[in-house]
């Protein structure tokens, strides 16, 4: 009877793991990442949105109607009319298009630019490691809200001219995180193979280097756009993001901000920031977590 007891079922295998036990992974795993979930939740559906808002808006954006001006929500409108009596949600709609790619194209082209820069520093070492990291330091002695508000302010109102202010401070970060990561790996045996093999410098560095240290870099990307459609909504709020009448977040909390009674001209927008914002910390938070073998491991 106890060999019997203990012995395997065909279906099951030797090594695999058991239905009951493959549950309660996944259970423990949800309660690990629950945040992780929730905020990759908020990015899909922001996503969807941004994608699909041209087709799902009831009412053309910039459509001006002054006896519907500054409505209460209602069925008509599900969350109200601004001054001009356009629809708030609409409106909020389409800016989910502009902040999303805003935030995305800042940090991804920041991230290639920088891990470029910080890479290539790090690798060849003495003075062009040196030139590059003082001009890095240069950069990061501004605080960078207001160095991307002078930079856009010199270079003029527009979306385009928001985003250049934006890449110019916000490739540093990645340069610094490139060049640590880089200083690590560039010691390894690997690197040493590779080098006796006969490799170049540049496929050393882009085909086993980078590969090698792109955990970090994915944590600081997923985390960082949510700062960079912040820092952009930001600059929209001052003027000097999009060109009205085409309708941005931070550009909308600013047309409401006196607006005390009619509430919804502003709260919406911000509260549609904050979720994306959210979803994105609580992305970027879990994929650090997953990435870091300690964490997974207790």
């Amino acid at each position: 009877m106890s060999a019997l007891a203990g012995a395997r079922t065909p279906a099951q295998g030797v090594g695999e793991t058991p239905p009951v036990d493959r549950q309660r992974r996944l259970r423990r795993q949800l309660r690990r990442y629950w945040l992780a979930v929730l905020g990759a939740i908020l990015v899909v559906a922001w996503i969807v949105i941004a994608i699909l808002s041209p087709y799902i808006a009831p009412y053309p954006y910039e459509q001006i109607d002054l006896t519907q001006r500054l409505l209460p929500p209602s069925a008509e409108h599900w969350l109200g009319t601004d001054m001009l009596g356009r629809d708030v949600f609409s409106r909020l709609l389409v800016g989910s298009r502009i902040s999303l790619l805003a935030g995305f194209s800042v940090v991804l082209i920041g991230a290639v630019v920088g891990t470029l820069i910080g890479g290539i520093a790090a690798y060849a070492g003495g003075r062009i490691e040196e030139l590059m990291m003082r001009l890095t330091d240069l950069v990061l002695c501004f605080p960078p809200i207001i160095l991307a508000m002078a930079i856009a302010a010199a270079l003029g109102i527009g979306a385009t001219n928001t985003v250049i202010a934006m890449l110019v401070v916000w490739w540093p970060k990645f340069a610094r995180l490139a060049r640590s990561l880089v200083i690590v790996q560039r010691n390894q045996e690997y690197v040493e193979a590779a080098v006796n093999i006969g490799y170049g410098p540049g496929r050393i560095l882009l085909r086993h280097i980078m590969p090698n240290s792109m955990g970090p870099m994915v944590v600081l990307v997923t985390l960082d756009v949510g700062q960079a459609i912040l820092t952009f909504s930001g600059l929209s709020f001052l003027g000097l993001g999009v060109i009205p009448p085409v309708p941005e977040w931070g550009a909308m909390v600013a047309e409401g901000r006196e607006l005390i009674q009619q509430w919804w001209v502003a709260a919406f927008p911000g509260f549609a920031i904050l979720t994306v914002v959210m979803g994105f910390n609580f992305l970027g938070d879990g994929v650090r977590d997953w990435l870091d073998p300690r964490s997974r491991t207790r």
